[in-house]
């Protein structure tokens, strides 16, 4: 089915948010611990911590700060580069660092972190009062965010004081590094590195002061710092799941608040944010990037059958083996999380396939500078998305020069490891830290969605951390009415995680967009979606209905919308399936390749 709809192409749209996760290859998703799945469940099963010594039901941070709540807040340039000089001006953008205690568990024992913050100031008379704002990760810097939101969505930075932070740990915070000490002799397989990084990061003082129920109270001393008796917040990727636990430990202190590209804030973890990633991954590149690869067959000149077109990229190794893992890793998956950079998606599908004879003695650096040569090369691309392809190339750059073991080591070296990512989302609930468990994912995974499955053959490095934090639980009476966003097809936080969050939230709303695979929608520069953003945040009007459905824009050079995914019910969501028809038909061709065509890119 086609829907026809105006041609709206958005412009620019989401930067790329440090969602859930980072677009890294191979990503961190190892290791295991010899905790048995007793110790599991007993942990899970924990009461949520006691609160903070001294506090009343609702915490009072500037209480709990003491002197350090006299401090006054000195607003300087930010220099940050994605703000032109006229942008800075008009908006008054301007930087400050704010301090706080190290652990607001015992804030009085003379320890503090720094925070850094960015405000823009309301240009209209009507001021709302400030909105503060978070692109997710977790470990995503937000000091860009704040003039984002201002300069996309000038109805909101009329009437808002938009404030943007790197959370502690984070970016020109006070940041987390762990110094892990690698030895190549025992820490020769994917697992065991992750071992040493778990252990080095655990090891190191700062870490576990590092964690989002810490964050949420230096966001609400950030409030009280500005003279703000209520807050504001929008929050994307990660940033819902932040949302959900400051609106949990501070409902009084809430206003508006909105969730965009919502984690699954109902688990007691964030593992069913993750663990529902592979599926989605899968189902969005073959319900809407293969089919839109066959629909511009003049383009590519890989045919009109999808399925076919998915044969043929297997055929080239997939993601298993050659230059597909790579090439998924670094250019297609980025692009799957922005539909604006389908472009890029499709043609580092057509490289693959085109290519994948002359990868064998190629290293990564040789894989990349030819990749995005030729990627550059499309004249189909836009400039936007030429943009994309030199980000990814500049971001992999980095990661393997960051990777390489010194020249001047011996068998043992050590590194200063940035592991804020792992830090935050391993110690805000216990993952499951059966190795059983894992092998049996693993294998599903193989199963269900071989495309992801090749990156998550181990289990994650949070099945080695033992926490007893947890998020405090939602009072059905107090918790805020918040607007929740979602995309139909979002390969982060999976749609189905974010409609069960919706019925669990007392009084949420969320707005789906149907047909639509990228993560974080506001602004969409459509008047369904924006036009009742705008009614909430600025009139504090929710939709009446539980559910409003949304039709998405167009994929890039086309001008209309073609159905994808789930089908639209009469109340406004979406039905969905996480394995739908089309990817059971393609993981079945995919098993029948790999018995039937054994050769370089098949294992025997």
């Amino acid at each position: 089915m086609v829907v026809a709809t105006p041609f709206h192409p958005r412009g620019q749209h989401m930067p790329r948010l440090a969602s859930v996760p980072r677009h890294v290859p191979r990503r961190r998703r190892l290791a295991v611990i010899g905790m048995s799945l007793i110790a599991a469940v007993l942990m899970a099963m924990l009461p949520t911590p006691p609160a903070f010594a001294g506090e009343a039901a609702e915490p009072d941070t500037t209480a709990l700060a003491g002197p350090l709540a006299r401090q006054q807040i000195t607003w300087e340039p930010c220099g940050l580069g994605s703000v032109t000089a006229e942008q800075e001006a008009a908006l008054r953008l301007a930087c400050a660092t704010v301090t706080v205690p190290r652990d607001w568990h015992d804030p009085k024992d003379g320890h503090t972190l720094q925070v850094r913050i960015s405000r823009t100031v309301a240009t209209g008379a009507d001021r709302k009062g400030i909105l503060l704002v978070n692109p997710g990760g977790p470990g995503g810097s937000g000091l860009s965010l704040a003039p984002y939101v201002a300069l996309a969505g000038p109805a909101v930075g009329e009437h808002y004081d938009v404030i943007g932070f790197d959370p502690r740990g984070v970016g020109q915070s006070t940041p987390l590094w762990c110094s892990v000490t690698f030895d190549s002799e025992i820490h020769n397989t994917n697992d065991k590195i992750t071992q040493a990084k778990v252990a080095g990061c655990r090891s190191t003082e700062l870490t576990k002061y590092i964690t989002t129920e810490q964050t949420t109270y230096d966001m609400d001393f950030i409030r009280g710092l500005l003279g703000e008796p209520t807050m504001n917040y929008l929050g994307y990727s990660y940033g819902t799941w932040l949302g959900t636990w400051y609106a949990a430990t501070f409902p009084g202190k809430v206003n508006r608040m909105v969730l965009d590209s919502v984690a699954a804030v109902d688990s007691p973890t964030l593992q069913q944010t993750w663990d529902l990633q592979p599926l989605t991954r899968d189902r969005a590149f073959q319900e809407q990037l293969m089919p839109y690869v066959a629909r511009h067959d003049d383009v590519y000149g890989r045919g009109t059958d999808p399925m076919a077109i998915r044969q043929l990229w297997e055929r080239a190794g997939g993601t298993r083996l050659g230059m597909g893992p790579f090439m998924f890793g670094w250019y297609i998956l980025g692009a799957l999380y922005d539909t604006e950079n389908y472009g890029v998606a499709a043609a580092a599908v057509d490289y693959v396939i085109d290519y994948y004879e002359q990868w064998n003695g190629w290293t990564p650096e040789q894989l990349l500078a030819d990749a995005t040569a030729k990627l550059l090369a499309r004249p189909e691309l836009t400039a936007g998305q030429r943009a994309y392809v030199e980000e990814a190339a500049a971001k992999a750059r980095a990661a393997l020069k960051a990777g390489a073991k010194p020249a001047e080591s011996a068998s043992e070296y050590t590194y200063d490891v940035d592991y804020v990512f792992e830090a935050i989302r391993c110690q805000d609930g216990q993952w499951n830290q059966n190795v059983g468990y894992w092998r049996a994912f693993s294998d599903r995974l193989t199963r269900d969605a071989p495309l992801v499955a090749p990156y998550m053959q181990d289990p994650p490095a949070c099945a080695y951390w033992p926490t007893t934090n947890a998020m405090p639980a939602v009072d059905q009476k107090t918790f805020p009415k918040v607007l929740m966003l979602q995309s139909e097809l979002d390969v982060a936080t999976a749609y189905e995680g974010a409609l069960s969050a919706a019925r669990h939230l007392p009084g949420a709303r969320m707005i789906s967009v149907d047909n639509e695979g990228s993560h974080g929608v506001f602004p969409y520069y459509t008047t369904c979606v924006d036009d009742r953003v705008h009614a909430y945040l600025l009139d504090g009007v929710l939709p009446g209905d539980k559910f409003t459905a949304c039709q998405a824009v167009p994929l890039p050079g086309e001008t209309t919308v073609h159905e994808v995914g789930g089908s639209l019910q009469p109340k406004g969501a979406v039905r969905t399936q996480l394995i739908s028809d089309d990817m059971r038909a393609a993981n079945k061709m995919l098993k029948r390749m790999l018995r039937t065509e054994p050769g370089p890119s098949y294992p025997e």
